[in-house]
């Protein structure tokens, strides 16, 4: 491994890496400014676009499920 500046400096913390188990191809036409925003949000994170993409892909569907989970649940002991 080697020792790169970052690496070595005690309050580096590493960017946000997505792990899949494997993968697809999507792709996307998308409008210009749309993308600058990306850029600039995936920027703020220190994520590539695709990653940033993913995990808020990711993050809004995990939302969902919970939403969808609670309701059930107040459902289920008659919440109202």
């Amino acid at each position: 491994m080697s020792d790169t500046s970052a690496e070595s400096d005690p309050g580096h913390v590493p960017a946000a890496t997505l792990v899949s188990m494997g993968t697809s191809v999507l792709s996307l036409r998308i409008d210009g400014e749309l993308l600058d925003r990306l850029r600039r949000h995936a920027a703020k994170r220190g994520m590539s676009v695709q990653d940033y993409v993913v995990r808020t892909l990711v993050r809004d569907d995990f939302d969902e499920r919970f939403q969808t989970a609670v309701e059930k649940t107040e459902r289920f002991y008659g919440v109202p």
